[in-house]
C-alpha cells in the first residue's frame, strides 16, 4: 500500500507501507546502527518517535523473544530502505512486520533513507506525519504543524509498582533502580554483579526509597525531555550524599539537573552503535552505543560540584559527569550495549566500587 511521510517543513517522501497502516504523527529521528533493529524497536527511550534506519536492509534476521528490551514496545515507527519479509536466522520466531502489527508500529519502506537522513542532519529532528498516499498533503501539513506532543512519556513506560528483579541467596549489595523506561539488558548486567535489585516507579519518593534501605541507587534511561520528570529530579536531589548513585542516559541528565546544571535539546541527537567517547580519567577512547535527544550544558556544570569525566569526540558534548566526594556518577551513553560494543561495561564495576567505598566511609564515620 502506498504511503507518504510528511515533514513539518513541507518535505515529502513516498513509499510502501508495512507493519501498522494507521496514520501517525511522530518525532522523526535516525539511527546509524548496522544491527539491532529489535532492540531499537523495543527500547522505551524511543517512545513517540519514528526511526529512520540508515542500514539499507532491515528485518533479515527476524525477531526473537529473548532480545526484547521491554515487554510492550512504544516506538511509533520505522522508515527503511528495504524491508525483508523472509528472515533467515535459527533464532527467528516472528517477522518484524508481524511484531509491528501486533504493537501498532507503522512502517515505510522503498524510500531513499540516505536523502532523508541528510535532511534530518541539515534541518534537525522534526515532527512528521505518516499517512495514506491519497491524503491531502496541505491539510495534513497544517494539522502536523499545529500538533503538540505529549510530555508524559516516562510515566507511560515506567513500572507502575515496586518489584524485585533479582534476589540472590547471598547478595553483595541491595540497590534501588528508578525505572524511567529501563532496558532489560541494564537489569541483566546489574544482576550479574550478584545484587539484590528492587525496581521502583519513576516518581517514587525519597521516603519510599529510604524504607527499602538500599546500598545504592541506579537511575535508568528513558524517553523525552529530562526537565519533564521533576519528581525524579527532586527525589535524586534529596538522595545525594545519602547513597551512591549511578545514572545512564536520562539518568545522567537527571543527576546533572539535580545538581543545578542545565540540559538542552540537540539538533538531531545521538543514535547509533559507534560513537567515540573520550574517557578523561583514563585518557582512553571508548566506542559507545547511544540513543538520546538531550545533552548536559557544559557551561552550566561550572557552578556545580560535578566534574566532566567523558566527552563525545564527534561534537564535544558532555558524555559523563561525577562527584567522587558524594559517590555520584553518570554517563550519557549505554554501557550495557544491547546491541553495541562492550568497551564501557566496566562502569557497572565502578558502581560496585563506589558502594563499597561509601560503606567503608560510613563505618569509619
Amino acid at each position: 500500500m502506498k504511503r507518504k511521510l510528511i515533514l513539518e517543513d513541507g518535505f515529502v517522501l513516498e513509499g510502501e507501507g508495512f507493519g501498522s497502516l494507521e496514520d501517525k504523527m511522530v518525532e522523526l529521528v535516525f539511527n546509524t546502527s548496522m544491527v539491532g533493529y529489535q532492540e531499537i524497536l523495543s527500547d522505551p527511550s524511543y517512545t513517540d518517535q519514528m526511526v529512520v534506519m540508515t542500514y539499507p536492509l532491515i528485518g533479515n534476521y527476524g525477531m526473537c523473544a529473548d532480545d526484547y528490551e521491554t515487554d510492550v514496545p512504544s516506538l511509533s515507527g520505522f522508515v527503511v530502505r528495504e524491508y525483508c519479509d523472509t528472515p533467515s536466522n535459527f533464532r527467528n520466531e516472528k517477522s518484524l512486520e508481524e511484531v509491528m502489527k501486533q504493537y501498532n508500529i507503522v512502517g515505510l519502506q522503498q524510500v531513499d533513507t540516505r536523502q532523508l537522513t541528510r535532511h534530518i542532519r541539515n534541518f534537525g529532528s522534526c515532527k512528521a506525519y505518516i499517512v495514506d498516499s491519497e491524503t491531502d498533503t496541505q491539510e495534513a501539513l497544517a494539522a502536523l504543524r499545529n500538533h503538540v506532543f505529549a510530555t508524559d512519556q516516562v510515566s507511560r513506560v515506567s513500572t507502575k509498582k515496586v518489584y524485585t528483579y533479582s534476589k540472590p541467596e547471598n547478595p553483595v549489595y541491595k540497590i534501588v533502580v528508578i525505572d524511567c523506561g529501563i532496558k532489560k539488558n541494564i537489569l541483566r548486567e546489574l544482576a550479574k554483579k550478584n545484587l539484590e535489585i528492587v525496581v521502583v516507579p519513576w516518581n517514587t519518593t525519597v521516603e519510599t526509597i529510604q524504607s527499602l534501605n538500599p546500598d545504592g541507587i541506579f537511575i535508568s534511561n528513558g524517553p523525552g525531555d529530562p526537565k519533564d520528570v521533576k519528581e525524579t529530579i527532586s527525589t535524586i536531589k534529596s538522595c545525594i550524599g545519602k547513597y551512591p548513585i549511578f545514572g545512564i542516559c536520562l539518568g545522567h541528565q537527571i543527576i546533572s539537573l539535580a545538581y543545578g546544571a542545565d540540559t538542552y535539546k540537540l539538533k538531531f541527537g545521538h543514535r547509533g552503535g559507534n560513537h567515540p567517547v573520550k574517557n578523561l580519567l583514563s585518557d582512553s577512547i571508548e566506542i559507545t552505543s547511544q540513543n538520546h535527544s538531550y545533552a548536559v550544558d557544559d557551561q552550566s556544570l561550572k557552578n556545580t560540584p560535578l566534574q566532566t569525566t567523558h566527552i563525545n569526540l564527534l561534537d564535544n558534548t558532555i558524555e559523563g559527569v561525577a562527584c567522587d566526594k558524594e559517590h555520584v556518577f553518570s554517563v550519557q551513553y549505554h554501557p550495557e550495549s544491547a546491541p553495541g560494543p562492550q568497551d564501557s561495561a566496566y562502569l557497572f564495576d565502578t558502581f560496585m566500587k563506589h558502594i563499597q567505598a561509601f560503606k567503608e566511609e560510613q563505618n569509619h564515620a
